[in-house]
């Protein structure tokens, strides 16, 4: 289980999305600091996007982060379903590296083999490992299902799989490629960020059941060994 873990609870939108913004900042501003380069995972999707945004407004050394995505749709960068697409559109225009994790691969499995041989080109560990939950108890794209134990062990040193979700969920059904729990369990910081009373209630839940939990989320806290910060939205 992670050594610690804190919530950090906001009721209004704009002080929530400020709290995690100094939180990222603070953190890329250290590595920075310390290394000469940051290396960052950012999640997709609606929760995240006005935080990034934000964020890309910091006046941080742009040109030293590395940006992946924690988890990527198999889907062409045109799609409006494209993790790396949105990062690239907010963070290249400030001189950050983004680096996508899909591939033109013909299965998943195959993509997640690309994903994986081009995180190896990388400084690891990760400076930061953001992942955000969806109100299944997924996070990344480490969903319950076949891929599940996979992605919780895989072989040593990888670092990235494919994944078929199953069900796929129908918001984006649709492969994906996401980060295996060793590679953000490196990490130097983790944090997560949900939305909402239904997905506290979940991630909580998970979290108390631990290692033993049908969220997948909860499966990931319990191999974290670096401190959590939470943060949630109420609403």
């Amino acid at each position: 289980m992670a050594e610690e873990i804190e919530w950090w609870e906001f009721d209004s939108a704009e002080e929530f999305i400020d709290g995690v913004v100094g939180d990222l900042t603070f953190i890329i501003e250290s590595a920075l600091d310390a290394r000469g380069q940051a290396l960052v995972a950012f999640p997709g999707g609606n929760t995240p996007r006005p935080i990034l945004e934000k964020l890309a407004e910091a006046p941080l050394r742009w040109k030293g982060v590395t940006i992946i995505p924690t988890d990527e749709r198999l889907v062409p960068v045109s799609d409006p379903l494209s993790n790396v697409a949105m990062l690239a559109k907010i963070f290249l225009p400030k001189g950050a590296r983004v680096l996508p994790l899909n591939s033109e691969a013909a299965d998943y499995k195959l993509a997640g083999g690309a994903a994986n041989a081009r995180l190896q080109d990388l400084h690891w560990p990760p400076d930061l490992v953001w992942l955000g939950m969806g109100s299944d108890g997924h996070t990344a794209s480490i969903f319950a299902g076949p891929d599940l134990d996979e992605a919780l062990n895989p072989a040593k040193g990888v670092r990235a799989i494919g994944v078929r979700p199953d069900p796929l969920p129908p918001e984006a059904p649709v492969d994906r490629v996401t980060l295996t729990v060793p590679a953000i369990a490196a990490a130097r910081t983790t944090m997560i960020v949900i939305n909402g009373a239904e997905k506290q209630q979940v991630l909580e839940q998970a979290i108390e059941e631990g290692a033993k939990s049908a969220y997948p989320v909860g499966r990931v806290i319990d191999a974290l060994t670096v401190p959590v910060d939470i943060y949630c939205l109420n609403g």
